[in-house]
């Protein structure tokens, strides 16, 4: 059943009136640029055909009434005027920090009965979280009338990730659920926020393999990698790694541990090969995309040191089978979480089959495998 029918109904269903609006943001995955993010540099994403969906109806009061369907149709309200964190349903803090984020901009909007529902599949790096709060403020929005843009929200939905979920995120994750356009990928400059969109070729797919390795160690472990950057740019007395050129930090090399080397390698060689990346698949250059996903795993295994032997492998199978007409590479934070492929559409099936035939005896995991396309953000026009 279509998803706008589907939510309608469990909007009738729950509230006994038909909603206003349905509202829709999709996840993310990202196709090149990692932890570049966070040191002012560039990334790749393209937002995909999972998202959040939300069935509204304005109320007039400041009651925000709000029932999660994927959650045993849990329901939750608070008050406009007396949002506080709450520590027993986390889920409803994206909710709440985002509506008391989006307050101190727009004072006067009232509060609304919401039915959610979202099918970003969880534990994957692909960003349920910024769908969850960009769908949110584009239901606020278009509901008040609010005068809010793409930017704005994404910054909104990150300030309220940051200041009351209390996860530093970067700006990524909410701009593409915002901005993404069908068919394309997004070169964001993270510092700058200017953004230019990457054609993506009609007949490649965008193929997701969740290794579902546990990710024990990604919390401390990024905690260490950016803390390690930001060591090398206090070095190089810069604000952050972008503002450090690949010939600066191979004069200096002497001077730095091997280790701190090696992570500064790895994000200023990924800015290079990210911005490159946008270039490549303009021209529709896969010889050229390929090798720089190639590289970018490389250097994630080697100087960044943030994959693991089943990540490798996942990206070693697909790689073999794929060859120059499509890239590979590990996505996300690491330590376990995804691969992404772009592939032709020709190949999605040999390559399904091939992950599900060697992974599990390699390595006893189940892969499971998502085959998406690329679709426009909330706020796209």
């Amino acid at each position: 059943m279509d998803r706008k029918i589907w939510i309608t109904k469990a909007f009738t269903q729950h509230f006994t009136s038909t909603p206003d609006i349905i509202c829709h943001a999709p996840g993310r995955v990202n196709l090149i640029g990692e932890h570049t993010d966070y040191n002012a540099g560039f990334v790749l994403p393209a937002a995909i055909n999972f998202g959040t969906d939300i069935a509204a109806k304005k109320r007039t009061d400041n009651i925000v009434r709000i029932v999660a369907v994927d959650l045993d149709s849990e329901v939750i309200d608070f008050n406009l005027e007396e949002i506080s964190y709450n520590p027993d349903s986390i889920w409803i803090n994206y909710v709440a920090g985002t509506l008391k984020i989006l307050r101190e901009v727009f004072p006067h909007f009232t509060g609304a009965e919401l039915v959610v529902s979202g099918n970003v599949p969880q534990g994957t790096g692909l960003s349920s979280s910024a769908s969850f709060e960009i769908a949110v403020l584009k239901t606020f929005a278009q509901l008040h009338h609010l005068a809010l843009d793409g930017v704005k929200a994404a910054l909104i939905g990150q300030q309220a990730e940051n200041t009351f979920v209390g996860c530093n995120c970067g700006i990524m994750d909410q701009l593409v659920s915002a901005l993404g356009k069908q068919s394309h990928a997004m070169l964001l400059d993270c510092q700058s926020l200017r953004y230019q969109y990457a054609n993506i070729p009609d007949n490649l797919a965008l193929i997701i393999v969740n290794s579902n390795v546990k990710r024990g160690l990604v919390d401390s472990e990024y905690n260490t990698r950016r803390e390690q950057c930001e060591q090398v740019a206090k070095y190089f007395n810069k604000p952050t790694l972008r503002a450090v050129s690949l010939a600066d930090l191979q004069a200096n090399q002497a001077e730095l541990s091997p280790v701190l080397f090696r992570r500064a390698m790895h994000v200023i060689t990924e800015n290079i090969r990210t911005e490159k990346a946008l270039q490549a698949l303009n021209n529709n250059d896969m010889k050229m995309m390929s090798k720089l996903m190639q590289d970018s795993h490389l250097s994630m295994k080697n100087d960044f040191q943030i994959t693991t032997t089943e990540i490798d492998y996942l990206v070693e199978i697909v790689a073999q089978e794929l060859g120059e007409y499509g890239g590979v590479r590990m996505t996300g934070g690491g330590f376990g979480g995804c691969v992404v492929a772009l592939a032709p559409h020709k190949m999605t099936q040999q390559i399904t089959e091939k992950i599900t035939r060697c992974y599990k005896d390699k390595t006893g995991l189940t892969a499971d495998i998502f085959v998406c396309s690329t679709t426009n953000g909330a706020f796209y026009e």
